[in-house]
Parts: structure tokens; sequence; C-alpha cells
């Protein structure tokens, strides 16, 4: 039988068997959302968090000028939430959309809560993974600061070819920060 992915994706920082693993899968919600679909809306409660199984989401905002602001992407193996209003249980200031057709295991907050307290090693899983996606996130911070725009955009295209090749240029420019035309313009450039 083939590990599941999630499995995998455990046993990649902590070791659970089977059984436990089973256990756990009922803890979550397989869904299934079609390419565009949202997951969740600016102003509703964030009740749940995504693991990815298969596909490609990206979380954004719309700001005062009505232009969509994106603030993460998350491919097989990633998590995907508000994960300040996930934890306060209130209302989120971000949309989750499926870029393409997309399964994830959505856990909701009770549900998560009841999780680590019967299975007290899934703490250490999701202690690795925030610190992870805390450090991704101050390098993300460090490089906006740092690097001249052309740069930003050829450091993610060089050390994230598995989203510059699935998703859209235009929302890779909003989530660097650039304009879909600067992007077009610097690859042009490339290519000459």
């Amino acid at each position: 039988m083939t590990e599941h992915p999630f499995h995998k994706h455990i046993n990649s920082f902590v070791s659970l068997t089977d059984t436990d693993f089973q256990t756990i899968l009922t803890f979550f919600k397989e869904q299934h959302f079609q390419k565009k679909e949202l997951l969740l809306g600016a102003g509703d409660i964030c009740n749940n968090n995504f693991f990815v199984v298969k596909g490609c989401l990206h979380m954004y905002f719309i700001n005062d000028r009505g232009t969509e602001r994106t603030v993460q992407f998350a491919i097989e193996n990633w998590w995907l939430t508000d994960f300040l209003a996930f934890q306060k249980q209130s209302a989120s200031e971000f949309y989750v959309r499926a870029i393409e057709d997309t399964d994830v295991l959505s856990i909701r907050h009770n549900n998560l809560e009841a999780l680590l307290e019967q299975f007290p090693i899934m703490e250490r899983y999701f202690k690795s993974i925030y610190r992870i996606a805390y450090g991704s996130s101050l390098n993300r911070t460090k490089y906006l600061f740092d690097f001249s725009k052309e740069d930003i955009y050829f450091h993610f295209v060089d050390h994230f070819p598995e989203f510059a090749q699935r998703v859209p240029q235009y929302l890779i420019a909003s989530f660097l920060g650039l304009t879909p035309e600067y992007v077009s313009e610097i690859r042009a450039k490339k290519r000459s």
C-alpha cells in the first residue's frame, strides 16, 4: 500500500505508526476545490487550516485601491491559513483561493486542539512547521528590503521553480510587490 502524502510529510519531522496516522486522519476533512474556488473569504471566521495534498493555493488581500496583493502560496505538503485569525477564531482579513484544482486536508480549530491533546507528538510536528514558516517569512522580508526589484524576481524564480512554473505571472508579481507589466519587461530583457 502506498504511503499517504500527509503521513510521509509528517514522518519527515516525527515518527508515526500507520495505526496512529489512521487515527490522526480522522481529525481532518478531505476536500476538493476547483480552480479559482474560494476556501476562505475576508470577513469570514477562520475555522480551518489547510494542508495541500495536491494542487496550489494562494492567500491574498485586497488593498484600499482595489488591488489584489498575494501574501503566500501553498503547493503540495504546505499549510495555508490566516494563522492569527485561526488561532483567535476571528474574522480573517485574507482570502484563500485555489490556483488550480486542489485537494486539501482541512482541520478545524477545535479538532486541532483535540488532536494535539491526544497525540502530543503532533505538537513537535507543528512546532517544526511553524519555525520553518516563520524563518521563510523573515527571509522574504529581508529580500524585499535588500534586493532590487529585478533581483527579487530572479531570486524567486531560481529558488522556487516549482511555483514559477505553476503560478500565473500576475500572481507572482503580486506576491513580489511588482506589477505584471514590470515582470513581463524583466522576463523579456532576460530572453534577449
